[in-house]
């Protein structure tokens, strides 16, 4: 069975150009099946039926959130439709269990003046602190995923023209305006920080750690966390949050649906949508707060 999971994720990276990071989700999802497949003696996939897979999704709610077990089921799904195109197996039962009902959740945004707070939190007489400021600058003009922020070249961004090249899921390009102020904050941390960072090396990466190395998302997640806490946000805030700020922001002022969903690179205006609920939420507040007759 490791064969064909290995085979599987070469798929998954060769033909359909998914990224590092959701290929080692795919991995963790499959060994959590695999470990249980083999616990119960079973070493062939094709003995594999519904009850099986009935008892396995079961054996996840101990552990497991819904939206857990719905992303491994859907990982399943998915190595299972590729068994199936290669004739490993000769039908898919996956294909008909349902995924678990989940409540959807609205994502956390900060409002103008908290994000405003953040921005300015950096310290701007540090190498670093001109850095950070140019990330979070970007992150907010563009509604950059962490792991998109990291990823970026030099090549990418063209300053003349005030546009940022993003390479999104399954390695999907594409293009979002920067902003005056972000294209400002960026011109700084060229001049004045990132030769610093980058040091004798050269690096074709666009932000720097100390040395020339790569930000990962898991330093510029830290550096947010920090930045938050200076910033006395008092709300909980994800990796996302910025992103969540990013649409909601721009749908609150008028912006069309989609024109949020291309900066955001979302495959379905499906997923964008959810900030359309937000948006009414936030319109019933302020009119329940002003109006004379709504109390």
């Amino acid at each position: 069975m490791q064969v064909y999971q290995e085979a599987f994720l070469d798929y998954l990276k060769v033909e359909k150009g998914l990224s590092t990071n959701t290929i080692s989700s795919y991995r963790r999802d499959l060994k959590k099946y695999f470990r249980y497949l083999k616990n119960k003696g079973i070493n062939d996939l094709n003995k594999v039926n519904h009850q099986i897979m009935g008892d396995f999704l079961f054996s996840l709610r101990k552990e497991n959130s819904p939206s857990s077990i719905s992303r491994i089921l859907s990982t399943i799904k998915n190595f299972y439709r590729f068994l199936l195109r290669e004739k490993i197996i000769s039908t898919n039962f996956v294909e008909l269990i349902e995924s678990p009902k989940i409540e959807k959740k609205i994502p956390s945004f900060l409002d103008f003046e908290e994000v405003e707070r953040l921005l300015k939190a950096p310290n701007l007489k540090k190498t670093q602190g001109i850095r950070d400021r140019a990330i979070l600058e970007v992150m907010y003009a563009t509604g950059m995923r962490v792991s998109e922020i990291s990823s970026l070249n030099l090549s990418d961004v063209n300053l003349e023209v005030g546009f940022v090249r993003c390479k999104g899921k399954g390695a999907k390009e594409r293009i979002i305006p920067l902003g005056k102020v972000a294209q400002r904050f960026l011109q700084k941390y060229f001049r004045e920080a990132r030769n610093k960072l980058l040091g004798k090396k050269t690096s074709p990466y666009l932000f720097l750690a100390q040395g020339g190395k790569n930000l990962s998302r898991q330093i510029i997640w830290k550096m947010i966390k920090r930045m938050v806490k200076k910033a006395e946000i008092k709300k909980e805030v994800s990796p996302h949050t910025l992103r969540h700020s990013f649409a909601t922001h721009l749908l609150e002022r008028g912006a069309d649906l989609r024109s949020v969903q291309e900066m955001l690179g979302h495959a379905s205006i499906t997923t964008t949508q959810v900030y359309t609920y937000i948006n009414r939420v936030r319109l019933k507040e302020i009119h329940r707060k002003f109006h004379p007759r709504a109390k």
